[in-house]
């Protein structure tokens, strides 16, 4: 079954936020065409996800030590009550990552970079070894597609004059790709100049900023009507 995890991080209404609709245009395609059956959908900002505790790291660590373990195994490894408590918590995100054909991610930008709710989250997610196969060391997310769409209040492309304060889309190229995410199957929408209706500084933006727009609706939509890249060679699962 084909499956999208669908993740928003703006802390704005769902109105008023370019990146929740953007997000909820792929979301609403992707249904039309696969159904709601593989859907999973988290609000990381109504719902936010826990920042790790040290009993966390504690257990990350011991896990660490004992090389590759698979989530299936981590609970035999746990320690004391409050590492129980964190890893509850995180290997219910494991296993919706691990899951997905499709990830999606709305992020607006904050202060160059990206929201706390989504940093939280990754935090969580990002288990030592959760996403590597224990017996070839090849990563499970090589077949799996992560779709980044991101609001900005100003420009921030390439040539641009703010292009080196972008801490958005790097940051999360390096995160993903390290992950094990193939470049194929990395893919950024950007909506920029999003403030150029509201501030009177970017009024002479507009113009820009629904060009960025349209063109980013037309991505997403076409992004989720593209089947997942497959990698050649899979991770062996047994």
């Amino acid at each position: 079954m084909t499956s999208l995890l669908h993740l928003d991080s703006s802390a704005d209404r769902p109105g008023d936020s370019v990146s929740r609709r953007l997000t909820a245009l792929f979301a609403d395609t992707w249904r039309k065409l696969y159904g709601t059956a593989g859907y999973r959908y988290r609000d990381l900002a109504a719902d936010p996800v826990p920042f790790p505790a040290p009993a966390y790291c504690v257990l990350g660590r011991r896990v660490e030590r004992q090389g590759l373990v698979p989530p299936s195994e981590v609970a035999g490894l746990v320690g004391d009550a409050d590492e129980k408590r964190e890893w509850e918590l995180t290997l219910p995100l494991v296993t919706e990552l691990l899951a997905a054909d499709t990830v999606l991610v709305g992020v607006p930008m904050y202060n160059f970079s990206i929201p706390a709710s989504l940093k939280a989250w990754i935090d969580r997610v990002t288990f030592p070894g959760a996403f590597t196969d224990h017996q070839t060391g090849e990563s499970l997310l090589r077949r799996t597609r992560v779709v980044v769409v991101t609001a900005r209040g100003g420009a921030y492309g390439p040539g641009t004059p703010r292009e080196a304060f972008d801490f958005q889309e790097p940051y999360l190229r390096a995160y993903f790709g390290n992950l094990g995410v193939t470049e194929e199957n990395l893919c950024f929408v950007h909506a920029e100049m999003t403030m150029a209706d509201r501030l009177p500084e970017l009024s002479r933006f507009q113009s820009m900023a629904a060009d960025s727009l349209a063109a980013a609706q037309t991505s997403v939509t076409a992004l989720a009507t593209r089947p997942v890249h497959r990698p050649a060679r899979e991770p062996s699962l047994s």
